[in-house]
């Protein structure tokens, strides 16, 4: 948002206070960027909140006083904004720890459908990619996705697209065989 004249239309009242807002906005970004450590981030949650104020700023009449309420809602802003930080951390961890908890099963290993290996080509050749490591060779999903250059998050979704994908492939290929648990695989897949 760029600081220009305030909005054409609003009450007289609310003229000073988007004014005095708009004429800290390098000051709120700068405060901002310090905390979160990027631009952008500062952008999108300034931009948030000044949307806000112009729903509900109403009732503040004097400039100087909404240059401080504005800071105790940037405040706010960075607290909410931390809390799903962590609680997104906190949620890649559990994953982390479950992906490594669960004991290797190689008898398991050893009747897995024969079909899957047929069938993981023709999956996108980055999904595919995601199943062999994650589901296959048993790696987790943030070391994966970092060697590949994205989010967790960004992995996990993929590897959800992808198990989609290919069991729907498997449903298709092999019919009552795969909704039955392929334990004992003498079907061919129909691609």
């Amino acid at each position: 948002m760029d600081a220009e004249a305030p909005e054409a239309g609003l009450p007289p009242d609310r003229e000073d206070v988007v004014a005095a807002l708009l004429a800290h906005q390098r000051r709120f970004l700068s405060f901002l960027e310090r905390r979160v450590g990027s631009r952008a981030v500062a952008e999108d949650l300034f931009q948030t909140a000044f949307a806000r104020t112009l729903e509900k700023g109403g009732a503040l009449h004097d400039g100087e006083g909404a240059v401080a309420w504005f800071y105790r809602l940037l405040r706010n802003a960075l607290v909410d904004y931390h809390r799903r930080q962590s609680a997104e951390g906190r949620a890649l961890e559990v994953e982390a720890r479950d992906a490594h908890a669960v004991p290797e099963d190689v008898e398991l290993k050893g009747v897995v459908c024969e079909c899957l290996a047929d069938l993981l080509p023709t999956l996108k050749p980055s999904y595919a990619e995601l199943v062999r490591q994650v589901d296959l060779e048993g790696r987790a999903v943030p070391d994966v996705a970092r060697e590949a250059g994205i989010t967790a998050n960004n992995a996990g979704v993929r590897l959800h697209r992808a198990r989609l994908a290919l069991k729907r492939s498997l449903e298709r290929g092999c019919g009552a065989c795969a909704t039955h648990g392929c334990l004992d695989c003498s079907c061919k897949p129909r691609r």
